[in-house]
């Protein structure tokens, strides 16, 4: 007979049990939602990485690929991670394993790739054709897991253990980042620079009530693996202050001249996870919809040896400025990145901040020392119980012997050895198992010595158990030392923003990719005279107007202006290094800035090395006019006191740079400006010294001589400051010494500083020593800055913040005042 709808259903196996179908489904649900929230796309808090991460890096140092150790095919990694601990797809343990090697993705890799691993456009190859070992880094978050550090669990079929949680001596959270998605939930965070972050924490541990504004002075942002620029600030505050927040990447690009008659804009890095090829894609169908205009080609030049090269030639008669405002705003070369900090703490996802991030793993590395110290010292204790056991066994041996000649098995042995000697029974044992090339005069002293050696380490544990601020002190050691093996220098620029929309103002922030205006820069620039100027911090900029920028109006960010020169728009200046050498300068390519009430922030300004082509540790000196014999000499002093003017005019007339001196091996420019006849060249030395004469006494040369004499130097002095005043100027013009002790960096902010009138300075004749410029306190041994030019002097610190100067004092060789704030740059 048919069963009706409404009976049971036969059983199955003899069982059969009734669900709600809702509840089945929620229920299954949960279930799914758990596992992937806490099993597969949140990263720990602690060590900062998801389970897949973790089991293949602490598989990896179970088989021993470890840097000194040969590669080995990843097959044989993913094989052993799947078979023992992650039982899921291959597919997944390998992407995660490639993620973990690639130093485009990763701000400190963790595995050392061999093989084809893979670009920002294009996959790895197959796990069969590539090799991996552990990186050095590695190390630092498996080491010490053998000692208690860390509890284990076992595994999915129970067979094996497997740590819950690595020991990580580094912050690998903050450090390299991390994505995922969970159910409901997903982390997007950004890598950061190692150097800064434990910086921060070291902080924290010294100092366990800062604030947010204490660590952010250590960590001002993201440090993206590809460098490029981030653009606006005010999102990563933010994020650093509730877990959520955004910011733009901006790819780092300097307009070149590609051939004599043409320019270009080379790309030279690029935002996070943006390849060279999505870019020509993009740039390809915007010039075909009409987007992008004056664009001729674009060609990918990257290569191993010169790293990231994108050239996209301009047009003749297109401003390059204007074409690049086009590329950020329809291409990738400018991107957004959403930080949204989602991890687990205590198998608990939650949104942090920049504070608490760094709060669980301080804790989680005081927990690790702790644990490990405790081991070490049970280890030791246990050691020297088993040695002074043995040294009461080695001084009455002969007995001991005869003890264990004369029983009947081991047993009745170690019982006999502890009622004669009092021994305990983990001693006895021990005597019992010892070789008789122990029984020696020479392993009694080895013994004394381990002894004593051992008694001074559980002294060391147990005042490191005894004392919070001990074991805090070895933490921060610890990570120190991690600085000092794998901290690196800052690749990506941070630049302040005028707001907070993604694509909108955010984009006006001066100061990133020649972008320098919130409207958009017209294609076609008219040739209008300008000023192009030179900030105490090194940026430069340009302001419309003929007349010079005026020495008053309000403060503001860089205000200090070291160097200005005259130019057009279109026109061509010089830029002096320290290195003697001058550079070629487009004016158009520097960022404009505005003028408003007579003042001027050059916070819009430019880093000099993305607009001329400098040498690793070449500094720009001075901006000067070039191209007509009419312009007044340049003049130059150098390090070792020498002074030269060369001939206006004097200029190749092809290449972009050229030499203007030359310079004794060691020396270097230190001041370069122009200088008619008519004016005052004045020099000051570290030894605290001022020389002033006239220019008319220094003739003119060609760009090949050598220069003459301009201070003579007392042994260990050197010249750091040089300037050249107009005659009518001198009455306004003054000298701005900072004293400090020998070797202090500018800086430093412990030195003192005096304001003194130039005129107070008596004339002397060219290659004299000066006079004294400044008396220096107790604790001081020789001036660290000085500036000399028509006030009023400007001093700001090295976020080109102003610092305010003492009043003007009339004594020129008195002692200075205490500095308020550390000083970079005065102008």
């Amino acid at each position: 007979m048919p069963t009706s709808a409404t009976q049971t259903p036969p059983p199955v196996n003899g069982l059969i049990v009734d669900q709600d179908l809702p509840t089945e489904m929620r229920t299954s649900f949960l279930e799914y939602a758990y596992s992937v929230i806490y099993a597969r796309a949140l990263p720990d808090a602690r060590d900062g990485l998801k389970p897949v991460q973790r089991r293949i890096l602490f598989q990896m140092d179970r088989m021993g690929l470890r840097p000194d150790r040969p590669h080995v095919k990843c097959s044989r990694v993913v094989g052993d991670v799947m078979g023992r601990l992650h039982p899921h797809g291959d597919v997944a343990i390998y992407e995660a394993l490639v993620r973990l090697a690639q130093p485009f993705t990763m701000r400190l890799p963790l595995v050392d790739g061999h093989g084809n691993f893979g670009s920002l456009d294009d996959g790895p190859a197959a796990a069969r054709y590539t090799e991996a070992r552990l990186a050095a880094s590695a190390l630092a978050l498996t080491a010490d897991i053998d000692e208690d550090t860390v509890d284990f669990s076992a595994n999915y079929d129970y067979t094996l253990t497997e740590p819950g949680v690595l020991p990580a001596s580094l912050p690998n959270l903050l450090v390299n980042g991390a994505s995922g998605i969970a159910v409901g939930m997903a982390t997007n965070m950004p890598p950061h620079n190692l150097v800064e972050v434990i910086g921060a924490a070291r902080h924290l541990i010294d100092h366990p009530e800062a604030d947010l504004e204490d660590l952010m002075a250590f960590v001002p942002g993201p440090d993206l693996p590809a460098g490029g620029m981030i653009v606006g600030l005010d999102g990563i505050r933010e994020a650093y202050r509730t877990g959520r927040g955004k910011f733009l990447t901006r790819a780092t690009a300097r307009i070149e001249n590609l051939t004599p008659r043409k320019k270009g804009i080379v790309v030279t890095e690029l935002p996070y996870l943006v390849g060279p090829e999505k870019i020509i894609t993009r740039i390809k169908e915007a010039v075909a919809s009409k987007k992008l205009q004056g664009i001729t080609d674009v060609a990918d030049l990257t290569d191993r040896k010169n790293g990231t090269r994108l050239v996209i030639g301009v047009k003749n008669g297109y401003n390059p400025e204007a074409v690049l405002t086009q590329l950020y705003r329809h291409t990738p070369l400018e991107d957004s990145f959403g930080i949204n900090n989602v991890c687990l703490v205590d198998g608990r996802p939650r949104t942090l901040g920049l504070r608490e991030l760094l709060e669980v793993f301080v804790h989680h590395r005081l927990t690790v020392v702790e644990r490990r110290t405790r081991f070490r010292l049970d280890k030791r204790k246990e050691r020297q119980h088993l040695v002074e056991g043995l040294l009461i066994a080695i001084l009455d041996i002969d007995e001991v012997i005869q003890v264990v000649r004369s029983s009947e098995d081991a047993a009745t042995a170690r019982t006999r050895l502890m009622q004669v000697f009092d021994l305990t029974e983990p001693q006895a044992s021990y005597i019992l198992e010892l070789q008789l090339r122990r029984l020696t005069k020479f392993s009694v002293i080895e013994l004394e010595k381990e002894r004593d050696e051992l008694a001074r380490e559980i002294s060391d544990l147990e005042t490191i158990l005894a004392d919070e601020a001990v074991l805090r002190g070895v933490v921060s050691r610890e990570l120190a030392a991690v600085v000092e093996e794998f901290g690196t220098p800052r690749r990506t620029v941070l630049l302040e923003g005028t707001g907070a929309d993604a694509r909108g103002a955010t984009r006006a922030t001066a100061g990133a990719g020649l972008v320098s205006s919130t409207s958009d820069v017209p294609l076609t620039i008219p040739d209008d005279p300008c000023r192009v100027l030179l900030s105490a911090t090194g940026l430069v900029a340009r302001t419309a107007g003929s007349e010079p920028v005026p020495r008053s109006g309000a403060r503001r960010h860089h205000d200090a202006i070291t160097g200005q020169v005259a130019a057009t728009a279109r026109g061509r200046i010089g830029v002096v290094t320290d290195a003697g050498r001058l550079v070629r300068l487009d004016v158009v390519a520097t960022p404009e800035v505005p003028r408003s009430d007579g003042a001027l922030s050059l916070a819009g300004g430019q880093p000099a090395h993305l607009l001329v082509d400098l040498g690793s540790d070449e500094k720009v000196v001075g901006l000067v006019p070039i191209g007509s014999a009419s312009n007044p000499p340049i003049v130059l002093a150098t390090a070792t006191g020498v002074v030269k003017r060369v001939r206006p005019g004097d200029e190749p007339g092809r290449g972009e740079a050229w030499g203007v001196i030359s310079l004794a091996d060691g020396d270097r420019v230190v001041f370069a400006s122009t200088a008619a006849d008519s004016d005052v060249l004045a020099l000051v030395s570290s030894d605290a010294r001022l020389l002033r004469f006239e220019a008319s006494r220094v003739r003119p040369q060609g760009r090949g001589a050598g220069g003459v004499a301009g201070i003579c130097l007392h042994e260990g002095a050197c010249v750091i400051a040089g300037a050249a005043v107009p005659a009518d100027l001198l009455a306004e013009a003054v000298v701005v010494t900072i004293a400090d002790a020998e070797g202090a960096l500018p800086s430093a902010g412990t030195g003192s500083v005096k304001v003194t009138p130039l005129d107070r300075y008596p004339a002397k004749g060219r290659a004299t020593n000066g006079v004294r410029a400044q008396r220096f306190l107790r604790g001081e041994d020789e001036l660290v800055l000085a500036w000399v030019g028509v006030g009023p002097a400007r001093a700001v610190d090295g976020d080109g913040r102003p610092v305010d100067l003492p009043a003007v004092n009339e004594r020129r060789d008195a002692s200075g005042s205490p500095l308020p704030a550390p000083v970079v740059g005065i102008g």
